[in-house]
């Protein structure tokens, strides 16, 4: 359903992404990779979306690398700039949507970009809402009460990776602060919704039930808070 595009950072040098459309006037969602990179399991995900009426940019932070192991994915990761993909990357791929018909757009992320998408609705005012899926940016990161947007959280109680305490935390300056979300928590492993290899990192433990009901949840939440 998609392709490959380049869009313009906020900075003026341009970036590659995978657009998925649905149509000219559809709602935006920037869609943030897992450390994994932008995979055809990752596009695939893009279209999904974009299947349900909303036009989908996913910038390729990694610029074209993807890992086939945990190792792999975490050197990777360890390399990748958060604050410059955040305000960049994530930034830019916003206002291309905004700037080709979507009156508003949404951020949404898996593990390492659910971190990321909570970053750019922590320090930016490109997004309408936000979805995180098993992340999000450590306590030095900023306060999740400064998010102004509508934030939605799916978290995994049995989680090697990422700890449910975080999301405790997260989710007390959210309320301390008044703002609008909703977190849900799965009694389920990280990576719920990732068909991949458990073997690959640990992170591929794929949960049909938890991963459907999650994912209607998400495009629920989308569908009030940009059309």
């Amino acid at each position: 359903m998609g392709g490959t595009i380049e869009f313009a950072r906020p900075d003026g040098k341009m970036a590659p992404g995978y657009l998925a459309a649905a149509s000219a006037d559809a709602p935006g969602i920037v869609l943030i990779e897992e450390w994994w990179g932008v995979d055809e399991r990752f596009k695939e995900i893009a279209d999904r979306l974009a299947s349900h009426g909303f036009n989908v940019l996913v910038p390729d932070l990694f610029r074209g690398r993807s890992a086939a192991t945990g190792d792999e994915a975490n050197h990777l990761m360890e390399g990748l700039d958060f604050q410059d993909a955040a305000t960049q990357d994530v930034a830019g791929a916003a206002r291309y949507l905004r700037s080709h018909g979507a009156k508003r757009v949404g951020v949404m992320g898996f593990c390492m970009g659910g971190a990321l998408a909570m970053l750019s609705v922590m320090h930016g005012r490109d997004f309408d809402a936000a979805s995180t899926w098993y992340g999000a940016p450590p306590p030095e990161a900023g306060d999740p009460g400064a998010i102004a947007v509508p934030i939605q959280g799916h978290f995994a109680l049995d989680d090697e990776f990422f700890s449910i305490g975080r999301v405790d935390e997260v989710e007390h300056s959210l309320k301390e602060a008044g703002r609008t979300h909703e977190f849900h928590r799965y009694d389920a492993k990280h990576g719920f919704y990732n068909e991949g290899d458990p073997g690959k990192g640990g992170l591929g433990h794929y949960d049909r039930e938890h991963a459907e009901t999650a994912w209607r949840r998400t495009i629920e939440f989308f569908d009030r808070t940009l059309r």
